[in-house]
């Protein structure tokens, strides 16, 4: 197989991939210490857990989304065909939506049970756009994993950029 060759293009700092996977881990941690009724934000203790963890969240990611965007390039080669581009960049923007919704409607919940909304259509409305994003995020990683594994099957380099293992052969470093 005939490989671009990225001369103009460069792994991901090791920051990047820091809070790459990062995020991963982040992102397992509060899908496993998720809530599973509302009614346990009666907790004040559990209730103010998920409040700063969601603000601490939501800060890292516009620190990540900030870094990403002003000091990182793209790892696609300039062969990328355009739609494969749009495709990327509607995938990461898209995780960056979603990423950032959970967490904000989490604290609109937190905070309108705290007020007394504990059901009703405002309350109700909020948990649906808070479960709507965690159904798109699900597909977006899935997307993403997949165009991972394509581009590690096409020893293109952009695999080797941000993964570290299973480094492609010829952009070992």
């Amino acid at each position: 197989m005939n490989n671009t060759n990225l001369d103009s293009k460069s792994n991901f700092s090791s920051i990047a991939k820091f809070m790459h996977w990062g995020f991963v881990l982040l992102f397992i941690y509060g899908l496993l210490k998720q809530i599973d009724e509302l009614n346990q934000l009666e907790n004040k203790a559990l209730l103010k857990f998920e409040v700063i963890f969601a603000t601490v969240f939501v800060l890292l990611l516009l620190i990540r989304f900030i870094y990403m965007k002003t000091t990182q390039k793209s790892s696609l080669p300039d062969s990328t065909p355009k739609s494969q581009i749009l495709a990327a960049r509607v995938v990461h923007y898209g995780m960056y939506v979603c990423l950032t919704l959970i967490p904000l409607t989490g604290l609109l919940i937190g905070l309108l049970f705290w007020l007394g909304f504990e059901d009703g259509f405002l309350i109700n409305t909020v948990v649906e756009v808070h479960e709507f994003s965690v159904s798109v995020i699900y597909w977006l990683i899935g997307l993403h994993i997949l165009a991972a594994i394509f581009h590690r099957l096409k020893n293109d380099g952009v695999w080797s950029s941000m993964v570290p293992f299973l480094k492609e052969k010829s952009y070992e470093k």
